[in-house]
């Protein structure tokens, strides 16, 4: 009999902890799928808002370049605020969303790139850059701060409001009469002041 419940004892600790590392590794899995930059900018800004919604730090940083890591401490330092603080929203405004903002316009020159965000709180297509680093890509704004940014071209918001700029312009000037010589010089004729004539 003593046999019989060690031997229960034993299935059912085993149980557990085999139980104990599916959970473990479930939570790793989810937590890795936070982590670490994406394959491409969309996937990296999704990994990115899934973090800041998540508040995991760690996870935050994960998906940054070592630029803007820098940036972020050097922010902490000069403003006296914890780090965690300075990740929270992870440098973007489009992460104050409920939900998952749309993304579009994903443009990659070399190893640089840029998706529009729509910012649902200032209603406004936000730009948001990436750099490819050790094979994935990563928020870019300590890139952008630095100036080390090379954009891979403008987005979609700013060429659309460019052509509405365009088409809107009504102050354009007219081309002058042909047939007038531009380089002639021109003598303004001023009227004589009139004489009292009695």
């Amino acid at each position: 009999m003593k046999s019989n419940m060690s031997l229960s004892f034993l299935q059912k600790t085993a149980g557990l902890f085999v139980l104990l590392a599916m959970v473990g590794s479930m939570l790793a899995c989810g937590q890795s799928a936070l982590q670490g930059g994406g394959a491409t900018p969309s996937d990296a800004y999704k990994k990115l808002y899934e973090a800041v919604k998540a508040k995991n730090t760690e996870a935050i940083k994960s998906n940054m370049s070592k630029k803007t890591l820098e940036f972020a401490e050097m922010v902490s330092a000069k403003n006296n605020t914890p780090i965690e603080k300075v990740f929270e929203n992870g440098f973007t405004g489009t992460t104050f969303s409920e939900k998952l903002p749309e993304i579009r316009d994903e443009r990659i020159k070399e190893q640089y790139a840029a998706i529009e965000v729509w910012n649902e709180r200032d209603k406004r297509w936000e730009d948001i850059g990436f750099v490819n680093e050790d094979g994935t890509w990563k928020l870019a704004i300590g890139e952008m701060f630095a100036g080390t940014f090379k954009s891979p071209g403008k987005g979609r918001d700013q060429r659309e409001k460019e052509a509405a700029n365009a088409v809107g312009n009504t102050m354009i000037p007219g081309m002058p009469n042909a047939n007038v010589n531009m380089n002639m010089n021109v003598t303004p004729v001023v009227p004589k002041p009139a004489t009292n004539v009695k």
